[in-house]
């Protein structure tokens, strides 16, 4: 191979002994950017190839230190003598730069190798510039507060003090707070299992739990997030109008409670004033994240400010102008406000005695656990993140406890603050107790409900678009968004789903369905990282080390509990509406390029199963066939058809209700260093057509100097343990004759003795062109010739066909042949015993040998006559021995064939013909009516010549259209036993 000038691999020797194929050559070419890198193929000794030019842009830049000119005038890169080795493999120093990227799931600009006569330039440019990533505290854990902070702590969570009382609000912060710690470890943990592209949630579940559970769990938490921009929106609104009353449109409306007047915003206000700020929004999100990055501290630091005001607050009350409720902290408020007091209430929340709506323990955690949700908003927008593997863990996890804390702390100081009338009916306690006055917390709980709402309709949008971009469903593709564009169609969409929740506009009534659909996604999480955990493949390495598969599990339960403790309703339609998406992603959706948990459990479960079974006898109450199914043996078909289109048709007659495998498997004659890619392809179609014909199994393609050496490999390796194929099924070769195939007796006389040897069943199919496939039923019998014993499995396959459709109107006929006449009555009853036992129905018919010798006249479907059959073939034998005899007595060495040597007995060459040909007329005398036909193999005579075998197998399937010729192996396949 020519190394243009570097000096080294010059050895004459060396070049000798290489292989005459197009070589890879690099040439730096001259251009303005002085950068391009081409590679070219040149075959051996020719001289190098004049560089295309090529088109000017951004390239790799090679050190003009680092050139100098070869022999032939082209200027090269001067590699030291250890890295100018690299040109072994084929791609230089390239193969760093392509084969990184490759794994890092990017596609390189050159992906295949220049095949012979083509030259390719490989051009690998700079990386183009991208947005500022975000970091812990933008990216994570501010998207995270932004989201936990919301409206349930400003106007619901007094609320919930004085319904559960202290002590069972604390048990609820409790509840909820474990539920979402034990899922950021669970989320910590497979973000830190390797890089993280968009989609947050649906990204980790999809990739561990496989694309459909990804994507029905994925659409949920999508509306999870659209519904909760609702949620947000209507407590702004909410607030709005209870701190500016005249800014309704519609009259108040009023509930007496205790003699005390209760007004709520009207329900059109919070409609009309709902469906402005969703709009408002949405033009900020259309933005694009940069808007939204600048606007998000400016949403957060008044919402910090404002739960700094209300501790403030909470500390220095009552004020002078504080209502009657108001007790500041104070030990006999606490202690009043210790139990629960579980009071209807009417749609708006307010405590009515004639309210609809009843609250227990399991209603406060469906209106509560929205405010511990939030903690994928930093996920969710994982692709803007610098490091994900360091800022999801770290900012979801502080964001978490320092909620979960600050509720908490909260728990006690609302109890001891107000009385229980005060909690329940006074909804902005919060505000009025707040320093220096209510307006701040307004202001607070408005722009902390709004900044939110935002995080929630920048994360749906980019989460539906992450699932339209892989593009698994192709209804989702209007959602795509390209890399480097804002997903304005998803956002777009989410913008009506908010709206539409909006109008609804009663918080308490969304709340739920938020609930249930982040409850699921949080279940999916822990499940997904429970599974990667349980399984510990070796891909399994996350950086995060505070996990456990256990907690992962507890993590879970607790999802699915809480979901069944809320709403038994809402978790039965949501699981519903996730199963639906599940079924129609199987069924409609493209099959995912990624690996996943599930697969991985199949793998693990295989080897365990595999491992149990181990290499014993298996019994015959579980015995299976596994066919290895010779595709083309012989017979002429056109190159495109990989497999005879009857082969896979009799493959699935072979299994009960579709159970079992099927190995197809073809032979390609060559050596494999050159036929390595025809394989490949081979294998493709083979699949392809397998996949067609909808029949379990797989393709195997075996690259062999003969037929012969083929299948030896094939029937010596394949499959594993007690999985390996344990019947070879073939086509019968009935053309060998008319086309003139000579080499195929010896072929055939060989495969079927190293099925002997590997102790395979062979199954032979005569008449393979006229085999019914599944919509032609057929009528008549199924006639099996017993000769010799075979472990039951002439019997079992006559089963298996009655199974099928096309066979099912059939019966079975079982022959068997008797020496003697006195022996006919005896064997019947023995054999119609022996069926009894195998639950097996079928007629018994006793031939004897003296019938057989009878001459029987022949059928009018006949197409040849026997006899005449036999006469011919006694006249070929003799010709063929003598030119035998003849060709050893000229070359002086004792008879061979085929390369191996031969005995002939003329005497035992006259008797298996004869015995064929009454086989052949007692099969025609009987079997007229049948459908097909099963009959024993006879081995090949030791030292017999093959051309000899092949004609007595052919007087055996003359006149007869569809037979098969079975032999069994040393293990029954049948058992009378239960």
């Amino acid at each position: 191979m020519e190394r243009g000038g570097n000096g080294i691999g010059g050895d004459d020797e060396e070049a000798a002994v290489a292989p005459k194929r197009p070589q890879l050559r690099y040439h730096a070419v001259e251009s303005q950017d002085h950068a391009v890198v081409q590679m070219t193929t040149m075959e051996p000794g020719s001289s190098a190839a004049a560089p295309r030019p090529t088109k000017p842009g951004t390239n790799l830049s090679i050190d003009p230190r680092m050139k100098m000119t070869s022999s032939n005038g082209h200027a090269v890169p001067n590699v030291s003598q250890s890295d100018s080795k690299l040109e072994l493999f084929g791609f230089d120093s390239l193969v760093n730069i392509l084969g990184l990227k490759s794994m890092a799931g990017e596609q390189p600009q050159a992906t295949t190798s220049p095949r012979d006569g083509e030259d390719v330039g490989i051009t690998i440019g700079c990386p183009k510039e991208t947005e500022p990533k975000l970091g812990t505290m933008m990216g994570v854990f501010v998207p995270c507060l932004q989201n936990i902070l919301g409206i349930i702590y400003y106007i619901r969570f007094t609320w919930i003090v004085g319904m559960g009382g202290i002590w069972q609000s604390l048990v609820l912060v409790a509840f909820c707070g474990a539920c979402t710690f034990l899922t950021g470890l669970s989320l910590s943990a497979i973000a830190t299992n390797g890089a993280m592209k968009g989609g947050g949630p649906y990204y980790l579940i999809g990739r561990a739990l496989g694309p459909e559970v990804g994507i029905s769990i994925g659409l949920c938490f999508f509306l999870g997030n659209a519904v909760a921009g609702a949620m947000y929106v209507l407590g702004a609104v909410e607030t709005f109008l209870d701190a500016v009353p005249a800014a309704g449109f519609f009259q108040d409306a009023t509930t007496v409670v205790g003699g005390t007047t209760v007004s709520t915003p009207s329900l059109h206000d919070l409609q009309i004033y709902g469906v402005v700020i969703t709009i408002l929004l949405c033009f900020i999100v259309f933005g694009g994240v940069k808007i939204i990055n600048k606007v998000a501290p400016a949403f957060l630091v008044p919402v910090l400010f404002s739960i700094l005001c209300i501790f403030i607050g909470v500390f220095s009350a009552p004020g002078s102008d504080a209502p009657k409720g108001v007790t500041g902290l104070n030990m006999t408020t606490l202690s009043d406000n210790w139990s629960s007091d579980y009071q209807p209430t009417n749609n708006a929340g307010v405590p009515d005695p004639k309210g609809s709506i009843y609250w227990d323990f399991n209603a406060l955690l469906g209106l509560f656990f929205p405010a511990v949700t939030g903690i994928m908003a930093g996920s969710n927008r994982s692709a803007s993140l610098k490091d994900t593997q360091r800022s999801i863990p770290v900012g979801t996890l502080n964001a978490t406890l320092s909620t979960t804390g600050m509720y908490f702390i909260s728990v006690f100081l609302f109890g001891a603050l107000a009385t229980r009338d005060e909690l329940l009916t006074n909804r902005l306690l919060a505000a009025t107790v707040a320093w220096p006055g209510p307006a701040v917390i307004y202001i607070g709980i408005i722009l902390s409900t709004l900044g939110a709402a935002l995080q929630s309709m920048t994360g749906a949008p980019r989460l539906l678009a992450a699932i339209a971009n892989d593009d698994i469903l192709p209804v989702l593709n209007c959602f795509k968004a390209y890399e480097g564009s804002e997903p304005h169609v998803a956002t777009l969409f989410t913008s009506f789903i908010c709206i539409a929740c909006v109008v609804i506009g009663n918080l308490d009534l969304i709340t739920p369905t938020i609930t249930m659909f982040f409850l699921m996604c949080y279940a999916g999480v822990n499940l997904s990282c429970f599974l990667l955990d349980l399984l510990d493949a070796p891909s399994w390495r996350p950086r995060w080390k505070l996990h456990h598969w256990s907690l992962s599990l507890i993590g879970a339960s607790q999802c699915i509990v809480i979901m069944f403790m809320i709403s038994w309703t809402f978790t039965v339609v949501s699981l519903a509406l996730a199963s639906l998406i599940y079924y129609y992603v199987s069924l409609k959706g493209k099959a995912g390029d990624w690996g996943d948990g599930f697969k991985s459990a199949y793998f693990q479960l295989a080897l365990r199963s595999l491992r149990s079974m181990g290499a014993n006898q298996v019994h015959p109450k579980n015995w299976y066939p596994i066919p290895l199914i010779f595709c083309r043996p012989w017979g002429k078909l056109p190159e495109n058809v990989p497999c005879h289109p009857k082969l896979a048709d009799f493959a699935n007659c072979m299994k009960k209700k579709g159970r079992g495998m099927s190995i197809f498997f073809s032979i390609i004659d060559g050596d494999y260093h050159e036929s390595a890619e025809d394989a490949k392809t081979a294998c493709h179609q083979l699949s392809a057509y397998i996949d067609y014909k909808r029949c379990e199994g797989v393709a195997e393609i075996i690259v062999a100097r003969s037929m012969s050496d083929g299948f030896r490999s094939i029937v010596q390796i394949m499959g594993l343990g007690n999985l390996k194929p344990n019947i070879v099924v073939m086509r019968y070769p009935e053309i060998w004759r008319r086309e003139n195939l000579t080499q195929i007796p010896s072929t055939f006389i060989s495969i079927i003795n190293d099925c002997i040897i590997a102790n395979k069943a062979v199954v032979i199919v005569k008449g393979l062109d006229e085999w019914p496939n599944e919509y032609q039923r057929q009528y008549g019998t199924i006639d099996l010739y017993w000769i010799v014993r075979d472990g039951g499995l002439m019997l079992l396959l006559s089963q298996l066909l009655l199974t099928k459709e096309s066979f099912e109107s059939c019966k079975i006929q079982v022959f068997c042949i008797a020496e003697e006449d006195t022996e006919a009555e005896e064997l019947k009853a023995d054999v119609k015993k022996f069926l009894y036992d195998l639950r097996m129905q079928a007629e018994v018919i006793v031939v004897t040998m003296k019938s057989m010798e009878a001459r029987t006249e022949l059928n009018a479907s006949a197409k040849k006559d026997p006899e005449e059959e036999h006469a011919s073939a006694q006249h070929r034998i003799k010709a063929y021995l003598s030119e035998m005899k003849e060709a050893a007595q000229r070359e002086g060495r004792p008879l061979m064939e085929g390369g191996r040597q031969v005995v002939v007995n003329e005497e035992k060459v006259e008797k298996f013909l004869y015995t064929m040909l009454k086989l052949n007329t007692t099969i025609l005398k009987y079997s007229r009516m049948a459908v097909v036909v099963l009959v024993s193999l006879p081995p090949p005579p030791l030292n017999h010549p093959a051309y000899c075998y092949m004609e007595y197998m052919d007087l055996l399937v003359v006149n007869i259209p569809r037979m098969l010729i079975v032999r069994g192996y040393r293990r029954d396949v049948v058992t009378l036993f239960t």
